[in-house]
């Protein structure tokens, strides 16, 4: 009988987003007899909402390494050899690194473990294929020159010495790590985009009534809606400003369109964007719902969903939306455009751009934001055009069993290597 292929899976932590259910759904679909899975992680910090009941839910029971975390520290050390003693422990056929700390501290152990052996003497280091896969980066927008500088020498340093395979979630998202910023070599990179189950998602037309009725709205009412953690990189406060840029011209035009914001999610901006929201007057036209882990009944309430990001890989947040036949308005960051595909507005005069899929802006941009909004408000039969086009897109190429597929013919490609 062929020997079950191990794995060694690392992230920094299991905290709220898109990577935590990444690793737990590989976790979960690559088992016995074919493949043997284990799951490392970290700890999640106070500041943050921890993921782990997922892990739980899809039967996947992580070992925590307590000293290791998202924030730089001496524990990160220990943290190394930690998992050096783990890998030693389990013998895997391939790690698998996920997220930039963990990326770091794992590719770090992995070169312990496959040159610290007494066979080195005879120039055999041990068998082990390492992995990693960038759901974002930290190029930009996340910390200072010097310390980006630093970080992205350590990535490029990795990618020479401690990488087999680099995986992004899109081509945009390759574009930019390797021509770009000059991370790897051209015959490292693999492009596997993100899957996820549907399945939750498959009777949306059912579902999203009761949110609608606890806020109040009417059927007619729109609904604009932003998912995902209140942090600097997600860019909430951007969201804000083209929500009251769009409220002026609203009270201006004397519409009689009424529309509502919802900020769905947790994090440490939490009060700095409450105040903000009060600042701009949005008090009675904003409403933060924290983080829900019914997303399954909140997307089908919302009309619109919104991305304010400065940096993104592929986020999870938009293909969920289309998987819930949502229209959706985002920066165009990272693997967003992929996403949303070739544009189909040829206006050169507006600030946005009208997409297969969905409404891009520049990053940053709170006038063309909000006049991006304007144009899905005002056109109805684009925002049904839209949805269809992103469920239709999304059924296609983002299921879990295609993820699972491309992910078991990457190793099997390695391990022949």
């Amino acid at each position: 009988m062929k020997k079950a292929t191990k794995i060694v899976r690392i992230i920094a932590r299991l905290n709220v987003g898109g990577p935590a259910r990444h690793v737990v759904w590989l976790s979960q679909g690559l088992q016995p007899p074919e493949y043997h899975s284990i799951l490392v992680a970290g700890t999640v910090p106070p500041e943050e909402d921890d993921m782990g009941y997922f892990a739980t839910e899809m039967g996947v029971k992580p070992i925590i390494l307590p000293e290791m975390s998202r924030a730089i520290s001496p524990q990160d050390a220990l943290t190394i050899w930690k998992l050096y003693k783990l890998l030693l422990r389990e013998r895997p056929d391939i790690v698998h690194t996920h997220t930039a700390k963990a990326g770091t501290v794992g590719r770090l152990a992995g070169l312990l473990y496959r040159w610290l052996t007494p066979a080195i003497l005879l120039g055999r280091p041990r068998r082990c294929r390492f992995v990693h896969t960038y759901h974002g980066h930290i190029f930009h927008s996340y910390y200072g020159r010097a310390k980006t500088r630093l970080f992205l020498m350590i990535e490029k340093t990795l990618a020479r010495l401690g990488t087999d395979r680099i995986v992004v979630i899109s081509k945009q998202q390759r574009q930019e790590i390797h021509e770009r910023f000059g991370v790897g070599r051209a015959h490292q990179f693999s492009i596997v985009p993100l899957g996820l189950d549907t399945k939750p998602f498959a009777d949306w037309q059912s579902r999203g009534h009761e949110l609608r009725e606890q806020l109040g709205l009417r059927r007619d009412d729109i609904l604009v809606g932003i998912v995902g953690r209140l942090t600097e990189v997600k860019n909430q406060q951007l969201f804000l400003e083209a929500a009251a840029r769009w409220k002026e011209k609203l009270s201006q035009n004397l519409s009689d369109v009424t529309v509502h914001f919802a900020i769905i999610g947790d994090g440490h901006l939490k009060s700095a964007l409450t105040e903000h929201a009060e600042a701009l007057h949005l008090t009675d036209n904003v409403t933060f719902l924290g983080n829900r882990r019914d997303l399954e009944n909140v997307y089908p309430a919302l009309d619109i969903v919104a991305l304010s990001s400065t940096n993104e890989g592929t986020p999870l947040t938009l293909i969920e939306a289309m998987a819930n036949a949502r229209p959706v308005i985002s920066t165009a960051v990272g693997g967003v455009v992929d996403l949303l595909g070739e544009a189909i507005s040829t206006d050169k005069q507006l600030s946005f751009v009208v997409r297969e899929r969905g409404i891009s802006v520049p990053s940053g941009d709170a006038a063309a934001f909000a006049a991006g909004l304007d144009h899905l408000v005002a056109d109805v039969g684009l925002r049904r055009e839209i949805g269809e086009r992103g469920l239709q897109f999304i059924a296609a190429n983002y299921s879990r069993e295609r993820l699972l597929d491309d992910v078991k013919l990457l190793y099997a490609d390695l391990l022949k290597e």
